[in-house]
């Protein structure tokens, strides 16, 4: 019995292991057609499935701070944009769709295909722009027949507005999209390819706080890259308001009286030494910026012949001519080469190492004292002037008044200007001053240049006592809500280094000029309002002696006039250069003129103090030593 059991085991144990067997081939066949079924008979639609949602990252712009004036009125600000993009790995056909996309944007069919032509992997699935900035009709064309068209996608972006046009263009200045070269250079940090940054201008100066922080938002979208749910959103902080001390209409005033010619006004405030206005003629439209800059237009700007992208206020450098005797007087009474007493025969010319150097006025000014010498611009009197100076004390003087050196505006690319010296020639040229170039230095000729704006707030200083000021461009800077960031005060860079008997007599001499019987300013005179001020001529070339050719516009002589007004209570002084305009009194003089009258018109208590001042006018004038 017990061998048949031990028999039986061995059989009971093969039919299990065999039902076993079975359990698992069957588990594996059943198994394996599973895997066939998914991927064989559902393989496509899975993978479609798998294809036809995906998470996205859409980043969301900032809106940029707005540039506004000292009276809120809007220099730049910003407006919806519609951008068209395609993402090709959105698409199954992305030629075809395309082609269909240039249909409907009026756009060159081959230029859009080849743009997508060359994206491949990862890059495929990166959303193209294809077309900025597309009109309503374009919109709405484009809307249409979305559905034909997957993978386009319309982008609601802010875009940069200048509402007035080219006023003001030098001073605001425009923004461009980052260059790589920017973005290597860690400038940059919150940047991205395609951002926009400031490149000119108060938009680049302020760069920092009108930028803002772009925000994001993660996204779930379909096969056609259309937007199916929004998973998370960070929201941009908005950059933030940049109020100027700049004064739009005195601006727009400015720039109508240079409309006609090439050339530059500056007008600040003595007692602060906010800028009032800063125009350039020719001016531009920042507004050609925003977007890609035609060619035929960026051509135009480079071929004309007065550089219309050049600030010509702080960036252009001319001689002075005449209005560089402000300096020379009152180097020359602070050095006591001259008093107030001191006089000089004029006959019309200084004859001097060989050769005669001539006064403007021919038959001469006869005997002239530092106030007459100013108000009726006598050349031999500040030749003289200079000569016992030496050109190394009145480079000193000049430097130290400002000249030849930046400003400190908020600005881009400020010129320097030239002052220059014995030392600088020999490093310049390898030779030796010789003391007749003195005399061209002395009435503001020769190497001396200097810039509209440096010739202001050296105006402004002799205005206010002789209180030299960094200019001021940028007045505060606000958030969206209104609440003050940063303000700006004014900020002193010291003292003219003269007295301040040297500073009354130049005054006077310069009142003297405006509203003297012989005075050369006399067409910048107001009836009701005294006006010092100092007319200039400065050469472009050479001329020979006697000779009476009229010369070619572009070698015209430029024309100059600085002052400030009222004259016993300043609040604006102003410098004025139109290019080849020859002669101060009648190109640059009246300009400055109807500014003084825009700004002391519309600034409150100016028709009081104008009034007030009448009185005065009628009187003896200014003060008498």
């Amino acid at each position: 019995m017990k061998r048949l059991l031990d028999a039986a085991e061995p059989d009971a144990f093969r039919r299990r292991l065999l039902l076993l067997m079975i359990a698992a081939v069957t588990a594996f066949v059943l198994l394996a057609a599973r895997l066939l079924y998914l991927q064989l008979v559902l393989g496509e639609e899975y993978l479609r499935l798998s294809l036809n949602n995906s998470i996205r990252l859409q980043p969301i712009d900032a809106p940029r701070g707005r540039i506004l004036d000292r009276g809120g009125e809007v220099l730049a600000e910003n407006r919806p944009s519609f951008d068209v993009s395609f993402t090709p790995r959105d698409a199954q056909d992305p030629e075809r769709v395309a082609r269909e996309l240039a249909r409907r944007l009026d756009l060159p069919e081959e230029e859009v295909v080849g743009r997508i032509r060359p994206l491949r992997g990862l890059a495929a699935f990166r959303p193209v722009l294809l077309q900025p900035d597309i009109g309503r009709d374009a919109l709405a064309a484009v809307e249409v027949r979305k559905v034909d068209m997957p993978g386009v996608s319309v982008q609601v972006r802010l875009r940069r507005q200048y509402p007035l046009g080219p006023l003001a263009g030098h001073v605001v200045g425009h923004i461009g999209e980052v260059s790589a070269e920017e973005l290597k250079s860690g400038a940059w940090p919150l940047a991205r390819g395609g951002d926009f940054i400031g490149k000119t201008g108060i938009e680049r100066a302020c760069e920092p706080y009108l930028r803002g922080e772009a925000g994001g938002r993660q996204v779930e979208v379909n096969a056609s890259g259309q937007v199916m749910r929004v998973l998370q959103t960070v929201s941009p902080r908005p950059g933030r308001n940049v109020i100027l001390t700049l004064d739009s209409r005195l601006q727009r005033r400015a720039e109508e009286l240079l409309e006609q010619v090439a050339g530059a006004a500056v007008a600040v405030h003595p007692a602060t030494g906010e800028i009032l206005a800063l125009a350039s003629s020719p001016g531009f439209d920042p507004n050609a910026f925003v977007g890609r800059v035609r060619a035929e237009q960026w051509e135009a700007w480079m071929q004309h012949p007065h550089r219309p992208l050049e600030n010509k206020a702080l960036q252009g450098e001319y001689p002075p001519g005449s209005t560089f005797k402000i300096v020379t007087a009152l180097a020359a009474l602070e050095e006591k080469a001259i008093d107030e007493a001191t006089t000089f025969d004029c006959e019309g010319f200084l004859p001097f190492a060989g050769r005669d150097y001539r006064c403007w006025k021919k038959e001469g000014h006869g005997r002239v004292d530092v106030r007459r010498a100013l108000t009726e611009s006598c050349d031999v009197f500040f030749y003289r002037a200079g000569l016992r100076l030496g050109i190394e004390r009145l480079a000193w003087y000049a430097k130290a008044m400002g000249l030849g050196s930046r400003t400190g505006i908020d600005l881009e690319n400020e010129a320097r200007g030239l002052i220059p010296s014995a030392a600088w020639k020999k490093r310049r040229f390898g030779v030796p001053w010789q003391e007749g170039e003195t005399l061209s230095v002395a009435i503001g000729q020769g190497y001396v240049l200097a810039t509209p704006l440096q010739m202001a707030m050296l105006t402004a200083a002799v205005a206010d006592g002789g209180v030299r000021r960094r200019p001021q461009l940028v007045r505060r800077v606000e958030t969206a809500e209104g609440e003050v960031v940063w303000e700006a005060a004014p900020a002193e860079l010291g003292r003219l280094p003269v007295g301040a008997r040297a500073l009354t007599i130049v005054r006077q001499g310069l009142w003297g000029a405006v509203n003297g019987e012989r005075g050369t300013a006399r067409r910048a005179a107001l009836p009701d309002v005294e006006i010092a001020g100092k007319t200039g001529t400065s050469q472009v070339v050479g001329r020979r002696e006697g000779a009476d050719e009229v010369l070619p516009l572009h070698l015209r002589p430029h024309a100059w006039f600085v002052c400030y007004a009222p004259y016993h209570a300043p609040q604006i002084a102003v410098a004025v250069v139109v290019e080849n305009g020859e002669h101060g009194s009648s190109a640059a003089g009246p300009i400055a003129r109807e500014l003084v009258k825009t700004w002391l018109r519309q600034e409150p208590g100016g028709g009081k103090a104008a009034a007030g001042l009448a009185a005065l006018a009628a009187g003896a004038g200014p003060p008498k030593p």
